[in-house]
């Protein structure tokens, strides 16, 4: 793994960096959340002249010829994927994803190239097929299934993913579960499935609000523009840790509820391209078999708390 200690809070700089974000990235320009999740791979249904070809060259072997692998990922979701502000190019990406990133790229015998994008544009671009892949902490919904193809999981940590409601330290007496949201402003990532979750198992809510970061849910609830926010409780965890004036915590004893289709974080493809999937399914059946996954885990969430995050 490739690490340099630096003496500031990487995930404070990057939540605020993402806090300034309006359909913009600082990484590149990308187009605003459009709606749910349904709404933004509807957009994914075409595909231009430029990002397939036509002459019926499989996309695992478009990769091989031109020598390089896109991946597509938002780089604001540690251990999985976040920024080290010490290096610059794609060094500066960091995390278990990026090293499976890497991993794969190596296996195809091809150079890695990171493509950082808010979430939403990750599941659009891929979806469209303007990138190879998305490795970007995706976990299954149905929408996903049905625009992209989705790799078998290669995490399945229960006691590490599980996710919840972040809430004001003054509101914890009065929200203890989903149930106690009827009135409330709950706010919650487009695209991801913590979107399902909120459409699914709150029962009901004063009004659902999207962003296109997980990071501007959690200072939408700080700054007292929403009650609630639906999230990982381990990115939620890194944000506590790091910012620990900021008068939040996680609702204790609530968790949504998982079922096995939700199970397991996976790779989005471009739908069709059923040759990709099954050699990145051989290769994460290897990884996994290994146990590096784990391994990259745990190492970086090591090393983002050397980087200042707890």
């Amino acid at each position: 793994m490739r690490r340099t200690g630096v003496g500031l809070s990487l995930m404070a700089a990057a939540f605020l960096a993402g806090a300034a974000l309006t359909g913009c990235s600082v990484l590149g320009t990308v187009e605003a959340p459009v709606g749910g999740e349904a709404d933004i791979l509807a957009l994914a249904s075409g595909e231009t002249e430029e990002e397939s070809k036509d002459d019926g060259t499989s996309r695992l072997e478009e990769i091989k010829e031109r020598g390089y692998l896109t991946v597509a990922t938002e780089p604001y979701f540690a251990p999985n994927e976040f920024i080290d502000p010490s290096k610059s190019g794609d060094e500066r990406y960091v995390g278990a994803d990026i090293e499976l990133a890497h991993y794969i790229a190596d296996h195809l015998g091809v150079e890695c190239r990171i493509i950082p994008l808010d979430f939403t544009a990750v599941l659009s671009s891929v979806s469209e097929g303007k990138y190879d892949m998305a490795i970007s902490a995706l976990a299954y919904t149905p929408a996903r299934a049905q625009a992209m193809e989705l790799s078998n999981g290669y995490y399945y940590d229960e006691e590490t993913v599980w996710y919840g409601l972040l809430v004001r330290d003054e509101d914890l007496e009065d929200i203890q579960s989903a149930d106690d949201l009827g009135d409330k402003t709950v706010v919650v990532q487009s695209g991801s499935l913590q979107e399902v979750f909120a459409q699914e198992q709150i029962p009901a809510y004063g009004e659902l609000k999207l962003v296109s970061s997980t990071s501007d849910g959690f200072l939408m609830v700080q700054e007292n523009k929403a009650d609630a926010c639906v999230t990982a409780a381990a990115t939620a965890e890194l944000y506590l840790e790091a910012n620990p004036s900021c008068g939040m915590s996680m609702v204790p004893d609530f968790r949504f509820t998982l079922d096995e289709s939700t199970q397991g974080t996976r790779i989005g493809m471009k739908k069709g391209e059923t040759e990709l999937r099954d050699a990145v399914n051989e290769i994460i059946d290897e990884m996994t078999e290994e146990g590096l996954y784990k391994q990259w885990y745990q190492e970086y969430s090591d090393y983002a708390a050397s980087l200042g995050i707890n």
